[in-house]
């Protein structure tokens, strides 16, 4: 039965069921979804540490792929991070606790100047649903932010999102910053206008062109 439930959970993930009162998808309608399956599945002694990796990485890495794949856009993106989002709030205790450990600390955010937030929150979402802790420090951020956060998790390894080719090159002054006081500190952009040759220049360790070739790059240098 339990094998069974994280099964359930992840095809609600992947599927975008929310829980049974939710209209989509319609071929799941009535059933139920990631919020029931989830209390259930710790009532019946399934570990929080089984849910994220059995369930929720794996469903999050088939959403992530058919992203990729163009099988799925953005809509069905933003229901399976709901999904998913409902399904971590029954588990984020035992994260607090300290009894389930996550990966390692993602700090993101999309650049000063820029107010664009769609792909940075598809990459939150899916780093967080692959077991990582996801700290979203928002748009139009500062070099400092990134830096104070960065006091607080100095293990991290940041993110860095741009949508605008007036504001990529403040991703060069970010990572700036960000090298002066932590020099070692792992970072990579992403966005429309930026690539390979662009992300080198300005000193980032990593050009992701999208979610999944993150949460793979991200796995590598965990």
């Amino acid at each position: 039965m339990s094998k069974m439930l994280v099964e359930q959970i992840s095809e609600c993930v992947e599927n975008g069921k929310v829980n049974i009162s939710s209209p989509y998808p319609p071929q799941m309608k009535g059933q139920l979804g990631t919020d029931e399956l989830t209390r259930q599945a710790l009532d019946e002694g399934v570990t929080p540490s089984d849910i994220l990796n059995m369930a929720l990485v794996p469903a999050m890495n088939r959403v992530g792929q058919k992203y990729t794949e163009n099988k799925i856009f953005v809509p069905q993106m933003l229901l399976s991070e709901k999904a998913m989002s409902t399904s971590m709030t029954h588990l984020k205790p035992f994260f607090q606790s300290g009894e389930v450990q996550r990966k390692g600390v993602f700090i993101m955010g999309t650049v000063m100047g820029d107010l664009h937030d769609i792909g940075k929150n598809l990459c939150c979402m899916i780093v967080e649903g692959a077991g990582w802790e996801v700290i979203d420090l928002g748009v139009d951020v500062k070099p400092e932010q990134f830096v104070a956060a960065l006091d607080t998790h100095p293990q991290a390894i940041v993110g860095l999102s741009a949508l605008l080719t007036t504001t990529m090159v403040n991703m060069g002054v970010i990572i700036a910053a960000i090298r002066q006081r932590y020099p070692d500190t792992k970072i990579t952009v992403g966005g429309a206008p930026v690539n390979n040759e662009f992300a080198q220049s300005i000193g980032a360790n990593r050009y992701s062109k999208d979610p999944q070739e993150l949460i793979m790059w991200l796995d590598n240098v965990a």
